[in-house]
């Protein structure tokens, strides 16, 4: 029996959730039982209240909001523990077409895959302005690059995971999930597929941050943390190695004035130099202390993988938060 839980993120999507959920499709080829989880990420306006009304088999709420990327976590964790194969994230906000989930997780289906992500073709969104269709554009690209993967809409919320990707996804960001998963599936090398996807007229503007400059920071560092954490020799042998060779180019040039007499004058040069190979050398000390580290990161996450296995097989049931309820609330 193949169980597919839908899981939607919300944050005061009271006046939206009616006509995403209305989208769902409740019966899909290839899946016997379909189920929808709303994450209430402490909504005020009464979201959990309507996902009830409108029949949502399970609700987890947060008391106060803990932001999308801890929502995202707490519903694939809730998804995993409620016996579900393959689990569904989309937006309440109903960007995403309901029509497309049997598409999606086709190639889940077919076992040709463990991840698929939506590609809403970026470039001919109407409602995107050419400005954020370029910044879209480029960290797409910048993601491809440090992931080893070939995902054209990086920050498409519509995707689909089997249960084994679950147990192995682990989200630190509290900003987004979208890129950081991607990064850390690549470097899991696990196989992602993306097929083109349509999308909803908007509802409403995303409230996912306040401008572009806010999102293309909290997205850079994002991609920076990450690819750190995951090949950490890489980037500090790469930026010691740029200080070392700054280092040793000051140090030339000391050594041209020296064997032409003037020496003496360029005596900071020298120092300088001393200072930046001293630091290049430092720091790519560090990146092997991290590549070490690194290594440590990697048991622990293999051996968190394991003990979510082993809470499945003795029936942990999933829990929400601090939210005090304990456990999600069903129908």
């Amino acid at each position: 029996m193949t169980k597919l839980i839908i899981q939607i993120p919300c944050l005061n999507e009271a006046d939206t959730l009616p006509t995403t959920l209305a989208d769902i499709p409740r019966a899909i080829p290839g899946v016997d039982a379909v189920e929808i989880l709303v994450i209430d990420d402490g909504s005020r306006d009464g979201t959990s209240e309507v996902a009830r009304r409108h029949g949502v088999e399970h609700i987890v709420r947060f008391s106060q909001r803990k932001g999308l990327a801890s929502a995202f976590s707490a519903g694939i964790d809730a998804c995993v523990k409620l016996g579900a194969d393959i689990i569904v994230n989309t937006d309440g906000d109903n960007q995403y077409a309901g029509a497309d989930i049997p598409k999606l997780i086709a190639p889940l289906l077919r076992g040709e895959a463990d991840i698929v992500i939506g590609d809403r073709k970026v470039q001919d969104l109407v409602y995107m302005s050419p400005a954020r269709k370029r910044l879209q554009w480029l960290g797409s690209w910048v993601v491809r690059q440090v992931s080893d993967t070939n995902v054209p809409d990086t920050t498409s919320g519509f995707r689909a995971y089997t249960r084994e990707a679950a147990l192995r996804m682990t989200i630190l960001s509290e900003f987004t999930y979208t890129l950081e998963s991607i990064i850390q599936a690549g470097k899991k090398r696990m196989a992602i597929a993306h097929v083109p996807i349509s999308t909803n007229p908007r509802l409403r503007k995303s409230r996912l941050f306040s401008s572009v400059w806010t999102y293309l920071k909290a997205s850079a560092a994002t991609i920076v943390r990450i690819y750190a954490m995951y090949e950490p020799l890489k980037v500090f042998g790469l930026i010691g190695a740029l200080v070392f060779s700054a280092g040793l180019a000051v140090s030339l040039r000391f050594v041209y004035f020296y064997f032409i007499g003037e020496g003496l004058g360029h005596v900071q040069s020298l120092i300088l130099a001393a200072v930046l190979l001293i630091v290049g050398f430092q720091i790519a000390l560090i990146g092997l202390l991290a590549d070490v580290i690194s290594g440590n990161r990697k048991l622990l996450e293999d051996l968190l993988y394991r003990m979510r296995r082993m809470e499945l097989r003795q029936g942990v049931t999933a829990d929400t938060d601090d939210a005090g309820a304990g456990r999600p609330e069903r129908r």
